[in-house]
Formats: structure tokens, sequence, C-alpha cells
């Protein structure tokens, strides 16, 4: 297969939620509109900013299916079809090839977890044989999933199993497995790069994409980070990358992904409330916050409306 190196940033959009925790589809168009303006060329959709485990399969087509509708261009939808169930896994892969998805991503079962890599391949080419055009990525999260199998050894395996194989979405701070899979097979694979806060870390390595969660309402930011990193700016670089740095450290004091809502209501555009198990910010969490991003410089560069 000859894979397509995504490049820039892709989003992992919040699914929109109303107070009764039912999903409003109504609100990814204005979400859309946010991302492509602010120059974001793509959404990875259910993932782990999405709620993605905690939708029904029902609720998960129904949010693929209205990302799809709206891409156009440039713009690629990757739809996350990870479940600890593998027949659910395939049959979201197959609704995301169906409904014309650019690609699928697959986290790890986290519940019986693969002993080791063989397991883990295993399990991936019984999902990707379910879309057998798209092009297909790895998530690699182990702070989740509790699946730490190097990526790099994982990429080896399936690469006999998986004919789309595509490359990972890499959320992790091990930036030497992520290098070493940068380099394998001559560099064939996209790594698409999933920790914000040391983008510039993996742009050093070779990183030419990324994938993230603050990317939804700071994105002018990184691509600051990436422009001046590409410029040879290192210094102007290392200096967008800390501004990031303490927004993320902030978000997490927080209440980490039960931020995310909040800050998009701060930019603007409201997406409701998390589902449990996530908890609502209270008001006054919700002022604390805003004031902290305000105290950081935010809206000198979070995304406009």
């Amino acid at each position: 297969m000859q894979v397509q190196h995504l490049t820039g940033l892709i989003a992992a959009p919040p699914t929109p939620m109303r107070d009764d925790g039912s999903v409003d589809l109504d609100v990814v168009e204005p979400l859309h509109r946010v991302l492509v303006a602010n120059g974001v060329r793509g959404a990875f959709v259910c993932g782990t900013t999405g709620e993605g485990v905690s939708l029904c399969a029902e609720e998960r087509r129904a949010v693929a299916e209205r990302w799809v509708r709206l891409a156009e261009g440039d713009f690629v939808v990757i739809v996350h079809v990870g479940h600890d169930s593998l027949p659910e896994c395939r049959s979201l892969a197959a609704h995301a090839q169906e409904i014309g998805a650019y690609a699928v991503a697959l986290m790890s079962p986290s519940f019986f977890k693969p002993a080791d890599v063989q397991e883990l391949a295993a399990f991936a080419a019984q999902v990707a044989a379910a879309a057998p055009r798209l092009p297909f990525y790895y998530y690699q999260i182990p702070a989740l999933t509790g699946v730490a199998i190097p990526v790099a050894d994982f990429l080896g395996a399936a690469s006999g199993r998986v004919p789309m194989l595509a490359g990972a979405k890499f959320t992790y701070e091990d930036l030497l497995d992520y290098g070493r899979c940068l380099t394998l097979e001559g560099g064939r694979f996209d790594m698409l790069f999933g920790r914000d806060e040391i983008l510039l870390s993996a742009l050093a390595l070779g990183a030419k994409g990324a994938v993230g969660t603050t990317y939804n309402f700071a994105a002018p930011l990184y691509r600051r980070v990436m422009d001046a990193y590409l410029a040879g700016d290192m210094a102007a670089a290392q200096e967008h990358q800390s501004r990031a740095r303490e927004m993320v450290n902030l978000m997490n004091r927080s209440g980490g992904l039960a931020a995310v809502k909040p800050i998009m209501r701060i930019i603007g555009l409201d997406c409701g409330p998390p589902r449990l198990p996530l908890r609502r910010l209270s008001d006054a969490e919700c002022a604390e916050l805003r004031g902290g991003l305000e105290a950081l410089g935010f809206f000198d560069y979070c995304c406009r409306v």
C-alpha cells in the first residue's frame, strides 16, 4: 500500500451533547466550520475526546455519518472504531467504509488485554478486514488502555496481516518508540503524533501530522509552532510550544477531558456537557478556568468562531 502522509493538524473533536446527555448532531456543523476556518485539515471522530467509548454503537455511527457528510476538499475524517467487542469493532469499521470515511483507527481492547504483540496484531487484522478499502491506523494511548506494546513492534507484526496498514495515532510520551516508527520500512508509515504539549519534540524527530484535543480551540497556536519550526526559527517554536504547554497544564488541573467542553464554550461554541462518568464542571470552576486562560493570553491565539 502507498501511504498518504497526512500533514498539519487534525482535531479530535468533542461529541456535542444536550443537557439530558443525548448526542446533539446539530452542533457538528458549526464545529466543523470552526476547524476549517482555523486551518485544521481533518477530524479524528469518536476517539477519546469524542467520548467514543461512552457512546453506544448507534450514536457512534450517527456521529461518523454527520462528520463524513460535512467533509469537503482535502478535509479528512478518520473514524475511531475501537471497542472491547471484536464484532462491534468490525461493524463500526464496515460502517465507516460504507459512508465514505477517509480511514479507520483502532485502540487496543482494554478489559481483556492482548498478552503480546501477536495477539494485538491478530485483533487488528480482523477489524481491518471489515473495511478492506480504508487506510488503517493503530491508536496507541496506554494511559487509558493500559496496553503499552511498542508501536514499532505492532507495525512490524501487523504489516503482513493488514494490507491497508497506514500507520498510527501515537498518543504517548515514548519518543524512542515514535522515532523508530518513523524510520520503519524506509519511513513508509504515517505517524500522527497525539501529545499536543510536546508536539515540537515530535517535529524534531520528523513528524509531519498531528491529532489532538486542543486543536479544537487553539489550532492557531500550534500552527505557529509548526510554521516556526519549518522556518528554522527554533526559539519562536519553543516559545509557542511553551504557551501551549502551560495551557494544557491548566486544562489538566481543571479536570482534563472534563474541561474540554467548557473551553469550547469559552470560545463561543456550546458543545454541551460531557457524559458520565466525566463530570460537569461547576459554574465557579468554569469561571476559574476562564480566568486562568485569560492570564495565559489564551485569547491571543485561540480559535475564532
